[in-house]
């Protein structure tokens, strides 16, 4: 059942720029679903129009089948956790988690109850009397998510919640959301630029560019099946070789593949990781680098015209700069006008 229906909603900004164009999901019951896109391709600002700090131009947003497209935030079910923690300072962490609660009416023990709960739930238990800024950016953001999960918001939003955070903390953290996501069995709406993030953490991934959709689907399909040139690009590391097809063949700076699609122009798509390489003097493929990262190896390969290819190899000394080699891919993609036309 959808708990979330957004329906052809547009948010045009002055001047006529387009931030998001009839954009329509439906996100299921204890559903995590994340936007993923570069900057620019409207995921935050759809993201701000579920919350009610952005207006649509057009379309409906509802939640358990109610309206909420013009209601103001504070009259919708939802919470929103910022990039920015926007915590108050002057504030010690328990009065930061209290002050919604208290603007509901609810009694004194009550908020206590509900506070300490919610502590615990974030591993920050003991920590209400604490000022904010004696908190990590890590603790801050656990105080951020406490915040919005403590008025039991119906969907929660994640505005890339973990961007200013460094790397290992960043991966501890988006786990620990994660498992309280699963164990709340809330519905949550996140909103990430970074793959790793969206691969790890959602149910479902959207892909969006300058506005609109380019691919929904489970973060393994969208990996493996990228339905467009662009989602194919952006999510991981892949290998886009532009050519032309003649007679079944293509071939692009002597490569060449069998692919049984029409006659005409393609883009060939092949993932580092299934393309093996082959030592010969014959090669079509050079050495450009080879990088050990100690579980595997990464060689930078170039074409007779320039053109940089990557391969993931298990055995990184058996090759060196200069080396010619031979590339077989064990699958591949080809796209024509921004669709998949093959896969192998």
């Amino acid at each position: 059942m959808s708990v979330l229906k957004i329906t052809d909603v547009s948010k045009n900004f002055a001047g006529n720029t387009v931030a998001v164009d009839k954009f329509s999901l439906d996100v299921a019951d204890g559903e995590l679903v994340c936007l993923l896109g570069p900057s620019g391709s409207g995921k935050s600002t759809l993201l701000r129009m579920v919350g009610g700090f952005e207006r649509p131009t057009a379309g409906q947003i509802t939640i358990d089948g109610d309206d909420i497209t013009h209601l103001p935030p504070e009259r919708r079910p939802t919470g929103m956790v910022f990039q920015s923690h926007a915590l108050w300072t002057h504030m010690n962490v328990f009065k930061n988690l209290a002050f919604g609660l208290k603007l509901r009416g609810l009694p004194k023990d009550e908020i206590k109850q509900k506070v300490d709960a919610v502590l615990e739930l974030v591993g920050l238990s003991g920590y209400g009397t604490r000022g904010v800024n004696q908190l990590s950016g890590g603790q801050q953001q656990r105080v951020a998510l406490a915040r919005s999960l403590v008025l039991e918001p119906k969907i929660l939003l994640l505005d890339e919640p973990f961007a200013s955070l460094d790397q290992h903390l960043r991966e501890r953290l988006r786990e620990e959301v994660r498992d309280i996501q699963q164990r709340l069995k809330i519905t949550t709406l996140f909103v990430t630029h970074g793959q790793d993030e969206a691969l790890a953490m959602a149910d479902r991934i959207v892909v969006m560019r300058d506005g609109r959709t380019e691919q929904i689907d489970r973060p393994d399909v969208v990996y493996r099946e990228p339905q467009t040139p662009f989602v194919a690009g952006f999510i991981g590391t892949m290998n886009l070789i532009e050519g032309q097809v003649a007679n079944g063949r293509f071939t692009h700076a002597g490569f060449g593949l069998d692919i049984p699609i029409p006659d005409g122009p393609a883009t060939v798509a092949i993932r580092p990781e299934v393309l093996d390489l082959t030592a010969s003097d014959d090669g079509v493929a050079v050495v450009h680098r080879v990088t050990d990262y100690g579980t595997h190896g990464l060689v930078d390969l170039d074409l007779s015209d320039g053109t940089r290819l990557k391969s993931m190899v298990a055995h990184p000394d058996l090759f060196s700069a200069g080396q010619k080699v031979d590339l077989q891919p064990k699958a591949i993609a080809a796209y024509r006008n921004n669709a998949r036309v093959y896969r192998s």
